[in-house]
């Protein structure tokens, strides 16, 4: 049979955006709306003719609205088949009407949960039970009903309605898809918070990620890879997902990568700093008295492998930092920073050959970092962790040496052991004037990290600082230091080979810090 005619509407929302206007476009269309209690109320106060539920049912409200509409002349109603003779039969013998729209959303309750100082039982009055109900019935007979959830939908739907009396079969499947997703959250959302609440560890029973497709990608790591990127339903603050992007080309899997790395590594500092990734590894950073200084700083780390890096920033980008970045001989992917100032987002965009492409996003303030989970998928399953931003205690790290670092290298060393954390294990980070002058990645010998980082350093080994995200087993990394000048370590500490380690520092006259915390990063 063809789509049934839509003579009537069910309508119970809590997010009552866009509502009037849709429903003076129904009732425009000829269609008869019935409704509940607020949204009754409010459809009435613009002067829209509606039908009251409890008047229908014959059964009234109660119990503060915890029912409503849970009813047999709601439901069969809804569930009913066109074309089926023995469905519509019993709807004539019971007197009941069928409803060919249902527009339900649902009691807030992520938004809740979300507010701080939430009580339980504030909580547990925001679980939705007649709502669900009705949209999983309408979802389910979406061959004859149409299910409408999201005020985004409602322009579409009226076209329809208004254009054929009626809506296509592709429009009803699609909004049954829609509407299914949306209970699936909501009960997540609800099954979470209770395994939380009654939880003394992070790590529940079962756990499940909810996410929507933000956009599809052109590829992967590698063009015959397909990709997208999902946000995590809740996720909100300054991050890559939720960012504005302001000008530029579309990104990339990889672009988004070294984005979220680029802002991983400016988001603690206090100081203006700045980030350059390449590959998923900073091959400079630096923090700065001006944003400028922290940026000329953060380039001259590595200025052959930040030719077409990601930049990431913690100060919204300016005048005289986009003239820096706009020098000739200098090619940047991506930036990423709290905001740009009108006079900066006018020079990036129009002063360098590659201002047309250049991605700027906008992530708004970089507020402090809160705790969260990391997830990594491995065959088969996923491993989960705490995300690795604890804040460093100071007054816990323990000078092993006979030569103590002074304050000037104190603050060295604590720059270098907040950069290290961000390098691909094994990880070496060769810093001078609170800047990465030489990084040593990835590599399966740590000698081999520690050689690389002093090559890429440079003439600038001589007086720099040298840290490791984890300890070292052998003195042979300490030689490889002494002999290109480096004037203090720092590393955690804790290998059976400590001794001869802090030994060979003793004999070059290199102090050394064990700071009890490793930073392994893979």
């Amino acid at each position: 049979m063809s789509s049934p005619s839509i003579r009537r509407a069910l309508i119970s929302v809590s997010d009552k955006l866009g509502l009037v206007d849709f429903a003076r476009g129904l009732e425009t269309a000829g269609v008869e709306i019935y409704s509940t209690g607020g949204t009754r109320r409010h459809l009435e106060q613009s002067g829209i003719e509606v039908l009251d539920v409890a008047e229908y049912t014959g059964f009234p409200e109660m119990m503060d609205g915890r029912v409503k509409t849970l009813h047999p002349r709601i439901f069969a109603g809804i569930l009913c088949r066109h074309d089926r003779e023995d469905d519509m039969a019993s709807l004539e013998e019971h007197d009941i009407l069928s409803f060919e729209l249902v527009v339900v959303n649902l009691y807030p309750f992520q938004a809740t949960i979300a507010k701080p100082g939430v009580t339980k039982a504030q909580a547990i009055e925001q679980i939705d039970i007649g709502g669900p109900s009705l949209v999983r019935a309408a979802a389910k007979n979406a061959k004859f009903t149409s299910i409408v959830t999201n005020p985004e939908q409602y322009s579409s739907v009226l076209d329809e309605i208004t254009s054929s009396g009626s809506t296509s079969q592709e429009m009803r499947d699609k909004l049954s898809a829609a509407a299914f997703a949306m209970t699936a959250e909501y009960d997540r959302a609800i099954s979470g918070y209770f395994a939380e609440s009654e939880s003394d560890s992070i790590f529940t029973t079962n756990k499940t990620i909810s996410m929507r497709l933000k956009n599809e990608l052109r590829y992967g790591e590698n063009p015959h890879q397909q990709a997208g990127v999902y946000s995590v339903v809740g996720s909100s603050g300054a991050n890559i997902v939720n960012a504005r992007q302001l000008n530029g080309k579309d990104l990339s899997y990889n672009n988004l990568l070294d984005l979220d790395a680029a802002l991983h590594i400016v988001r603690p500092f206090t100081q203006p700093a700045c980030s350059v990734i390449k590959h998923n590894n900073p091959c400079g950073a630096a923090v700065g008295e001006t944003l400028v200084e922290a940026a000329r700083k953060g380039m001259a780390g590595d200025p052959l492998s930040a030719f077409g890096s990601i930049l990431g920033f913690n100060r919204v980008v300016d005048e005289e930092t986009a003239e820096l970045l706009s020098e000739p001989g200098l090619f940047i992917e991506a930036i990423v920073a709290p905001d740009f100032s009108a006079s900066a987002i006018g020079i990036l965009t129009t002063k360098p050959k590659w201002r047309n492409n250049v991605r700027l996003m906008q992530v708004g303030n970089l507020e402090e970092q809160q705790g969260e989970l990391s997830y990594r998928h491995i065959t088969g399953g996923m491993l989960i962790q705490e995300s690795d931003i604890l804040v460093d205690d100071y007054p816990s790290w323990e000078v092993v040496t006979e030569t103590k670092p002074n304050e000037s290298l104190q603050d060295e060393l604590r720059f270098a052991w907040q950069m290290v954390r961000h390098i691909k294990s094994n990880a070496i980070a060769v810093c001078r004037d609170q800047s990465l002058v030489g990084a040593g990645a990835g590599q399966m010998s740590r000698v081999d990290s520690v050689e690389i980082a002093i090559r890429k350093a440079g003439e600038r080994v001589q007086g720099a600082v040298l840290s490791s995200d984890a300890f070292f087993p052998f003195p042979d990394s300490i030689q490889a230091a002494a002999e290109a000048g480096i004037a203090a370590i720092i590393q955690p500490g804790g290998s059976r080979g400590d001794e001869s380690v802090i030994e060979a520092c003793n004999e070059h006259g290199i102090p050394m810090i064990f700071t009890g915390r490793r930073h392994f990063k893979h």
